[in-house]
């Protein structure tokens, strides 16, 4: 495949590009014109690099790459900001226009990440058959407009759509405010946590793990809505616990009384249409937490 990504410099994008050279693809990665690009990341590695963002794009540059799919990517994701943030409207406007030009380009499969919270949030799993879609944030009422106005737009054109509503990713690379990684920097300070919704209950993916759904998910020619999650939810303080455990830090952990009620408490996927396709996580919450700590080591 020749795949065009936006969001290439991402938590996400930028795994999924990995992902998807490893196994041969052609790439061309959109990242923003601020990103610097250093000389072994260019070139005969397989991906070329277009800075651009989805209103400002050098299409001319994306032409002579001739993609046949697009993974898009690129959304506002930054930590106590996005979900509120005004940035989402204008996001749904640029994304419609810069798929739609990329069709006129050639692309026939357009893959798009969606958000878990989209859904009717209960306590049961997130099924993409059963459970009703009820955003309630500006960030997943976006998300959903966008899925609603590219489905209308591939039933009236015939290009290939599927939706990946991506759950809770973490791992290296993540933003630092993110739940594990503010976890681990707070307790390297020694500071003692109190855990205001120790209880809620997420599924948690491994952001390798994420890159290889998404990676089957692209190449498997699936249509329509699909979860990009395990199947299992795991407890803020089973995280926290075991981040603790392995920094030697099991004392500082102390949950709040009484807890607060979390808007979400249970996000959790029914998973078996991205196992259907053959994936299956390989990085068990152990193995995640032991890559993370390293990687804010390094």
């Amino acid at each position: 495949m020749r795949i065009l990504v936006t969001g290439a410099s991402g938590f996400i994008g930028s795994q999924f590009v990995r992902a998807a050279k490893s196994e041969g693809h052609a790439i061309a990665a959109l990242i923003a014109p601020s990103k610097q690009v250093s000389s072994q990341d260019s070139g005969s590695d397989g991906i070329d690099w277009i800075p651009g963002t989805l209103s400002e794009c050098p299409w001319e540059k994306v032409a002579a790459f001739q993609p046949d799919t697009c993974v898009h990517c690129a959304w506002v994701a930054i930590p106590g900001v996005y979900l509120e943030s005004p940035e989402n409207f204008k996001l749904v406007e640029d994304s419609l226009f810069f798929l739609k030009r990329s069709r006129q380009l050639g692309v026939r499969r357009i893959v798009s990440l969606g958000t878990c919270i989209e859904y009717q949030i209960s306590r049961s799993r997130l099924s993409e058959l059963h459970t009703p879609v009820e955003p309630r944030s500006t960030y997943a009422l976006c998300k959903n407009q966008l899925r609603e106005a590219l489905e209308i737009a591939a039933r009236e054109e015939g290009f290939e759509n599927c939706w990946a509503r991506v759950f809770y990713p973490y791992g290296p690379g993540e933003h630092p405010l993110r739940l594990c990684s503010s976890l681990i920097g707070k307790l390297r300070r020694d500071e003692t946590i109190s855990l205001k919704t120790p209880n809620s209950t997420k599924d948690y993916i491994f952001i390798d793990d994420l890159a290889s759904a998404l990676m089957k998910v692209v190449a498997s020619g699936f249509t329509g809505s699909i979860n990009l999650g395990t199947g299992q939810g795991i407890t803020v303080k089973e995280i926290a616990s075991t981040i603790a455990r392995k920094l030697g830090k099991q004392g500082k952990i102390e949950c709040s009384t009484p807890e607060i009620v979390d808007p979400l408490d249970y996000v959790v996927a029914e998973s078996s249409l991205i196992r259907g396709l053959g994936w299956t996580p390989s990085v068990s919450l152990e193995q995640g937490i032991e890559r993370l700590i390293s990687a804010v080591n390094s």
